[in-house]
């Protein structure tokens, strides 16, 4: 993990609180921001680092494809069904489990969910028998989690059952000393990926780097710069939105 300004050593010092511990942890904050990096150091600096670290997107799947993923299904159980397998929670026996996005997933899926957690155990789709399960579970969600509680779209006792210990992640924007040592990592990182000799971003650059506001995060960032590393011309092209508009920023990177 990059960064040695306040909000990051903060995140560090959290990491290392609640690492140790089986506590169930909610990890909160704007897409990009490195929640699953988050969630990997807290696996690696866990008591089961040496079991799985399973991760699952909530996001990318509709309700009965979560269902199978999570809990996993029988042979025969729907259409395509053609032979048993396991779901993720047997996967992360004795580890840790990462839900991406939580805050996507469906009421039904939400029961589910907080049945499995309530009672450490699962149940495979088209199965009558239940499964004990020895899991660390890590979520995370861009969403404001207690305002979907007050609309009615989240349950409010799955949310206090996530909700133990709490990592809010900072935006970029409220991190902007890490910039510079975010960007050449990754500009190292793309010069060794595509065997390219770069010496570094011109001052002009870097200061737009810095003062960007970079919605996206770290991942709009990376992006950035490998975009940059790729032209021809060399140059660093930002966009920012506005109520007139697009406008972009173009300044040479200077390798």
């Amino acid at each position: 993990m990059i960064g040695d300004s306040p909000a990051m050593q903060a995140l560090i010092n959290n990491i290392t609180l609640v690492a140790p511990s089986d506590a169930t942890v909610l990890i909160c904050g704007e897409s990009g921001t490195g929640k699953e990096l988050v969630a990997r150091a807290i696996h690696a600096c866990s008591e089961r680092r040496e079991k799985p670290l399973v991760t699952l997107n909530c996001a990318a799947l509709n309700e009965s494809l979560l269902e199978s993923e999570l809990f996993g299904h029988e042979k025969g159980a729907f259409t395509g069904a053609d032979r048993r397998r396991e779901g993720r929670f047997v996967e992360a026996d004795g580890g840790t489990l990462f839900l991406d996005e939580i805050g996507d997933i469906s009421p039904l899926m939400q029961v589910r969910l907080l049945r499995a957690i309530q009672e450490r155990e699962v149940q495979r789709v088209g199965s009558n028998q239940t499964l004990a399960v020895d899991v660390r579970l890590i979520a995370a969600t861009h969403r404001n989690l207690a305002e979907e509680v007050s609309a009615g779209r989240f349950r409010q006792d799955l949310y206090y059952r996530l909700n133990v210990v709490t990592i809010d992640m900072p935006p970029l924007r409220q991190r902007r000393e890490d910039i510079p040592l975010l960007a050449q990592h990754f500009l190292k990182r793309y010069a060794e990926r595509n065997r390219k000799t770069v010496q570094g971003f011109t001052p002009q650059a870097m200061d737009l780097l810095i003062h960007y506001p970079w919605p996206g995060n770290i991942r709009e960032l990376e992006n950035a710069v490998e975009r940059a590393g790729g032209a021809a011309d060399r140059k660093l092209y930002l966009r920012t939105r506005t109520a007139a508009g697009d406008s972009g920023h173009a300044v040479a990177v200077g390798w």
